[in-house]
């Protein structure tokens, strides 16, 4: 069955919003161990930031697999 391109942004989104709170958390653990200050502003806005591209990564990534999905189908249906 084809994951349409609305579910896929769907999972996506999911995907990210709870990598970005991953992220926020991991950067306030880790930045002190490199002598960074552990600000929380500045880890939502840099997490922010690599949310959005994360974003994009995935939902790129997702839509390339299932044209390389559909691809193999039709191929293999002799299409």
């Amino acid at each position: 069955m084809k994951q349409s391109r609305l579910m896929s942004l769907v999972e996506a989104i999911t995907n990210v919003v709870v990598g970005y709170g991953v992220a926020v958390a991991a950067q306030l653990a880790v930045f002190p161990w490199f002598g960074l200050p552990a600000r929380v502003a500045d880890a939502l806005g840099i997490g922010a930031i690599f949310t959005l591209v994360s974003l994009a990564r995935s939902f790129a990534l997702r839509r390339l697999f299932e044209a390389i999905r559909i691809r193999r189908t039709s191929n293999a249906a002799g299409g």
